[in-house]
C-alpha cells in the first residue's frame, strides 16, 4: 500500500490463515477453564484512568509511560484503554456485588493496550487470558492456579516452561524491606540509572526488576525481602511449596521476582521460557489481597494470573505442534441459470445435515469451478448441471480419494460419506 492508511504500529491484523490457530487456542482455553469451574466475565476495553492509577500504582512504567489515556470531550472524563485485566475485573466484581454470594472463580480474554516499543512478543495491542480467584485466602488456591497452568501447557503441546515463585510478604513486611532497600541503594547512587534514581524513594522494589545490565551486580547484592518476612507469609509460602511438591510441579524460588504491578502481596509466580528471546515470561501472577479494598470494595483476599496469547501461540508454533486448518466438507459446483436455485436448495439441505458447505459463486465453467473446489480443501464436490436438475439428483465426486463419482439423491449423501469414511 502506497500513501494509504495502515494499521497502527504495534497493533496487528490477524489474517484468515492465522486466525484458525487462534480459534484452536481459544477452544482449548475454554475447555480447560470449564474443567476447573472458572466462569467468563467480559468488561469494557475503556475504563476511568483513576482505576489503573489506584490499582497498578502511580510510580510504575505502565502508568507513567505506557497507558493510552485521553479526555472524553463530552464530559472531560479521563479515560484509558485497559493496559491489563485484573483492575477491570475487580471493579466489575465490586460494582455488581458478586462476592455477596461467595468466592468467585472468573476468567476473561481479550485485547490490552500499552504504548511500548514493538518487538516480537511485545505489541501495543496484545491479547491476554486472565484468571482471577476472588475471596479465597489460603495457599490452596495459589497452588490451584499454578497447577492448572501446568495442565494447560500439556494440552497445548508446549514443553520447556520453567516455574519461578517467590513471596512478597504482607504490607508491613514490604514497608520494612522498602526502608532497607532505600538505604542500600542510597549507598550505591553512582551505579543507578535515571529510572532507578527516580524510583528510589517512591517505589524501590521496582528497581529490582530492572533489565539494565550495568545494574545487575548491585541488584544481586541488594537485601532480600525474605529476610524480613512475617510468620504468616512464611507459613503460607511453605504450604504452597508443599502442595506443589506433592502434585509433582517443579519450581525454582526466585527471590528477585517482584512483578511489575504494585498490588501484589505474598505469592508471586512466573512461567518463563528461553525460546522467545527477551520476552521470556509467558504467564505471570500472584496474590493481591489488598486490591479489592484499594479500588473501593470491602476487603477480601484474591489471587490470579494473566498469560500472553501471542507468546503462547509463538511457543506452540516453535514446538511444531500441528493445528489443522479448517476446510469445508463439500464444495457445490453448478452451472446454468435454471440450476442456480436448485444449487442453493441443495447447499442448504446439506448444511441441515451437518456438513460445512461452500457454494460456488461468481460463475465460470465446470473445469474452472472444479479447480476452486480442489483448492478449497473440501473432501467432496457436489456437481449440479442441467441433467441433475431434471433428475433431482446430484453428482457426488470424492476429491481426496480414488473413488469414482456417482449420481445420488441428496438425502443419501450423509450415508454415502459415512460409509466411505468407515472404509478408510
Amino acid at each position: 500500500m502506497v500513501n494509504g492508511i495502515k494499521a497502527i504500529r504495534g497493533m496487528n491484523d490477524i489474517l484468515p490463515h492465522e486466525s484458525y490457530f487462534w480459534s484452536h487456542f481459544e477452544m482449548k482455553m475454554q475447555q480447560w477453564l470449564a474443567a476447573y469451574g472458572y466462569r467468563n466475565i467480559r468488561t469494557p476495553i475503556v475504563e476511568q484512568t483513576d482505576l489503573f492509577i489506584r490499582s497498578i500504582g502511580e510510580v510504575t512504567d505502565i502508568v507513567e509511560k505506557e497507558m493510552y489515556t485521553f479526555v472524553d470531550h463530552l464530559n472531560n472524563d479521563s479515560l484509558t484503554l485497559r493496559p491489563e485485566g485484573t483492575a477491570s475485573c475487580v471493579r466489575a466484581v465490586i460494582e455488581h456485588n458478586l462476592l455477596y454470594s461467595g468466592p468467585q472463580r472468573l476468567y476473561y480474554a481479550g485485547p490490552m493496550f500499552r504504548h511500548e516499543r514493538p518487538q516480537k512478543g511485545r505489541y501495543r495491542q496484545f491479547h491476554q487470558v486472565g484468571v482471577e480467584a476472588l475471596g479465597f485466602a489460603g495457599p490452596d488456591i495459589d497452588a490451584e492456579l499454578i497447577i492448572m497452568c501446568s495442565r494447560f501447557w500439556q494440552s497445548l503441546g508446549i514443553s520447556g516452561l520453567r516455574l519461578e515463585i517467590s513471596t512478597l510478604g504482607n504490607a508491613e513486611t514490604r514497608a520494612l524491606y522498602r526502608t532497607r532497600l532505600i538505604k542500600y541503594f542510597e549507598q550505591h547512587r553512582e551505579a543507578l540509572d535515571e529510572d532507578a534514581l527516580r524510583r528510589m524513594h517512591s517505589n524501590p522494589l521496582r528497581i529490582l526488576d530492572s533489565k539494565n545490565p550495568g545494574m545487575q551486580a548491585i541488584i544481586e547484592n541488594a537485601p532480600k525481602l525474605i529476610d524480613d518476612l512475617d510468620v504468616e507469609s512464611y507459613d503460607h509460602f511453605e504450604s504452597l511449596q508443599g502442595i506443589l511438591r506433592e502434585q509433582g510441579i517443579n519450581f525454582q524460588i526466585n527471590l528477585r521476582l517482584v512483578r511489575g504491578l504494585d498490588y501484589y502481596n505474598r505469592t508471586v509466580f512466573e512461567w518463563v521460557t528461553d525460546k522467545l528471546g527477551a520476552q521470556s515470561t509467558v504467564c505471570a501472577g500472584g496474590r493481591y489481597d489488598g486490591l479489592i479494598a484499594q479500588v473501593g470494595g470491602k476487603s477480601a483476599p484474591a489471587c490470579g494470573f494473566a498469560m500472553g496469547v501471542e507468546r503462547l501461540l509463538a511457543l506452540m508454533q516453535e514446538t511444531g505442534n500441528p493445528v489443522k486448518q479448517p476446510v469445508p466438507d463439500i464444495y457445490v459446483v453448478h452451472q446454468g441459470e435454471q440450476v442456480a436455485n436448485y444449487a442453493w436448495k441443495c447447499a442448504e439441505l446439506l448444511r441441515d445435515e451437518g456438513f460445512d458447505v461452500v457454494l460456488h459463486c461468481g460463475g465460470g465453467n465446470f473445469k474452472a469451478q472444479m479447480k476452486k473446489a480442489d483448492a478449497s480443501g473440501a473432501s467432496y464436490a457436489v456437481i449440479i448441471g442441467d441433467e441433475e436438475l431434471k433428475t433431482e439428483e446430484v453428482t457426488l465426486k470424492p476429491l481426496r480419494e480414488p473413488v469414482k463419482q456417482a449420481s445420488v439423491k441428496l438425502i443419501d449423501i450423509s450415508e454415502i460419506i459415512r460409509k466411505e469414511h468407515l472404509k478408510s
